[in-house]
């Protein structure tokens, strides 16, 4: 199977946007289905996520405003692609770190 794309994005509170994916090996052959239900599963809200529990770059801007501003990322999407691996990380290892993530709805 082809490798797997993670699309995600940081929204900040003047609605500003920072966009990033990252591409995992996917030597295991998981289906694209597998990991959606289980990001899903996850997902704040239905749409966030904390970067760093995920191990993701994260990607708050530089300035801060305390009134306006949050601390989570926002799940774009999950794809197939043959583009080349860009972490150290596979697919298989990114789902176990999404498996010890608490729940928090």
């Amino acid at each position: 199977m082809p490798n797997i794309k993670f699309k995600y994005l940081y929204r900040d509170g003047g609605n500003y946007k920072n966009f990033n994916s990252t591409v995992f090996d996917n030597p295991q052959n998981i289906k694209l289905s597998a990991l959606e239900d289980l990001i899903r599963s996850k997902l704040i809200s239905h749409h966030w996520f904390y970067a760093d529990q995920w191990r993701v770059p994260d990607l708050h801007f530089g300035s801060w405003d305390n009134e306006l501003d949050h601390t989570f990322h926002e799940f774009e999407s999950a794809e197939y692609t043959d583009e080349a691996v860009d972490n150290g990380m596979d697919l298989a290892s990114f789902m176990y770190i999404l498996q010890t993530v608490a729940d928090i709805k």
